[in-house]
């Protein structure tokens, strides 16, 4: 089956890939992770055979996050994942499709030719960037054209990227480099720090998402995890509260919350009168995490809001920017 040159949008993300093909919505959702042979450079999986891999290969194959903090942090890596997501959406195509990734905020012209490289190796005939508030304000459904201002904060896996926008462009907007993994890697010290004791990646991300909470639950809810013993190098298995996630949490959870009161300090008076109107509306996987909503709605004094399916509106905001594909390659031919 050959395909026309479709238009694709992508959401590149640490965590998660998906992909949205213009006319027929999402339809691809995988882990960011390739599964590598060192000896012979082959890509042996990708996406979610390679994250069942992770810490669990021997010494020749090496299951990598090729993505970093929203940015590449391995070229070929990324390189070869694209190729594998696009063939997969695409199938065999005689026409190379147009790609739009998105972007976080306050990402380098390095980090953005990276990203264009990475996408134009991999087949993509054109591509386009776009910023993440912005996709993630368009797939929430906020009409962003009109002149007032809207705050959007994007928790994913990597980064953290908070804007006000208005007229379609973003006014005022922060980049911070703490969302879901930052998340983890303080659950991961945390446990090693009171029960001497190591846990995973994958561990520590169930506990976030069974009983992790950044503000106090009525009930304590408990997960059993199983670990190896700092002291006796064998494995252990202890029975962890909502109680204690809240203390492993709290930190990177302000670090957030301090970040949006910092660009809330320099949005300009008008647009800050219309975000205390119509509140704040969070995005990305990152903000499911348990009272994150209400900690931040508590520190500022606006409402805050969780967009539906909160893990789909930047892919879905990217999608509906194909659009506009046609208008973007008009006035660069002008």
């Amino acid at each position: 089956m050959f395909g026309l040159g479709q238009d694709i949008g992508i959401d590149l993300g640490t965590a998660t890939v998906i992909a949205y093909v213009k006319g027929k919505g999402i339809v691809l959702r995988e882990p960011s992770v390739v599964a590598v042979d060192n000896n012979t450079g082959n890509v042996l999986a990708v996406g979610k055979e390679a994250r069942r891999m992770l810490g669990r290969t021997p010494g020749n194959i090496v299951a990598t996050r090729p993505l970093r903090e929203g940015v590449i942090s391995s070229y070929t890596e990324t390189e070869k994942m694209l190729k594998y997501f696009i063939n997969k959406v695409c199938g065999r195509f005689i026409f190379a499709p147009r790609i739009m990734i998105c972007i976080p905020s306050q990402v380098t012209e390095v980090e953005k030719k990276a990203v264009i490289d990475a996408a134009s190796q991999a087949g993509a005939r054109k591509v386009y960037l776009i910023e993440e508030p912005i996709a993630a304000a368009i797939g929430a459904g906020i009409d962003i054209s009109k002149p007032c201002g809207n705050m959007v904060v994007d928790i994913g896996g990597g980064t953290t990227d908070i804007a006000v926008i208005s007229l379609g462009g973003s006014v005022v907007s922060s980049s911070l480099k703490v969302a879901g993994d930052k998340f983890d890697e303080y659950i991961v010290k945390y446990i090693k720090r009171k029960y001497n004791m190591i846990i995973g990646e994958r561990t520590a991300e169930d506990l976030k998402i069974n009983v992790g909470c950044v503000f106090p639950k009525v009930q304590d809810n408990e997960m059993e995890i199983r670990g190896r013993d700092l002291a006796s190098g064998l494995p252990k298995t202890i029975t962890i509260k909502s109680s204690e996630m809240l203390e492993a949490l709290y930190e990177p959870a302000m670090m957030i919350v301090d970040a949006v009161h910092a660009v809330l300090e320099k949005t300009p008076p008008e647009l800050a009168a219309d975000i205390s109107d119509k509140g704040i509306y969070m995005t990305g996987g990152g903000c499911l995490v348990n009272g994150l909503d209400k900690l931040l709605q508590e520190k500022t004094g606006i409402t805050v809001m969780i967009a539906q399916d909160t893990e789909s509106c930047v892919a879905l905001g990217t999608g509906k920017a194909l659009d506009n594909l046609d208008k973007l390659d008009g006035k660069k031919r002008k």
